[in-house]
């Protein structure tokens, strides 16, 4: 499946970036506001570059590069424009940089952004510096022994709302058609075992972190 690719003005380690970051034929990649400068620094380039341009610091965009100017006063954040304009072009599968410290009311920002995307049949994650983000809604999540080292953190939040019938299974703790609550942060730092693992919400939605030591990453 093509994705959309976002790259924001938050947190970002180019040398990650640029080992991370891979766009293929049919994907977007959009700068949104001053991610471009993570872009150019990272030597990569956008299609888009979309934003109020209140976040740029020190490099100049190109002249060759398409720019979807935003004004500064507006409801949505940059992010989520350029999540809008990929849902115009029919994209249904986001990644996200930069998109992570900073500001935490853009951190926050964002995470809501992933419940944007899933409400409307779409699915994004948050690939940070040290961790990636997303959501999950009434399903059941495998995670391969193969791709998810011993020791490696995950955990598990209720988001919304209380979550129905959480069952976790092949991890360090483990529970059993369980209701998390969002008061109660019980799913916080599990760990894999080198085993295949499994995460199942039946009614409810879970936000998940997972600590950035995947072999394929």
């Amino acid at each position: 499946m093509n994705k959309c690719i976002i790259v924001g003005a938050g947190e970002c380690s180019i040398k990650k970036l640029q080992e991370r970051l891979v766009v293929r034929e049919g994907d977007l990649c959009i700068a949104a506001d001053g991610g471009v400068e993570h872009l150019l620094q990272a030597g990569k380039t956008p299609h888009i570059v979309l934003g109020d341009m209140d976040s740029l610091k020190q490099y100049e965009i190109p002249a060759t590069l398409p720019i979807q100017r935003l004004p500064v006063e507006k409801d949505d954040t940059d992010m989520l424009a350029a999540i809008k304009k990929g849902l115009t072009l029919g994209f249904r599968s986001f990644e996200f940089y930069g998109a992570l410290g900073g500001r935490i009311d853009h951190t926050i920002a964002n995470l809501q952004c992933l419940l944007y995307l899933m409400n409307r049949g779409a699915r994004g994650v948050i690939i940070g510096n040290d961790t990636r983000i997303l959501l999950m809604r009434n399903e059941k999540t495998m995670f391969p022994s193969n791709a998810y080292q011993k020791g490696q953190i995950i955990s598990v939040f209720a988001f919304g709302q209380d979550a129905y019938g959480v069952s976790e299974t092949g991890l360090k703790y483990t529970l059993d058609n369980v209701i998390l609550q969002q008061e109660f942060p019980v799913g916080i730092s599990n760990e894999f075992m080198g085993m295949d693992a499994a995460i199942e919400v039946k009614n409810g939605t879970l936000l998940l972190c997972i600590e950035d030591q995947r072999k394929d990453f």
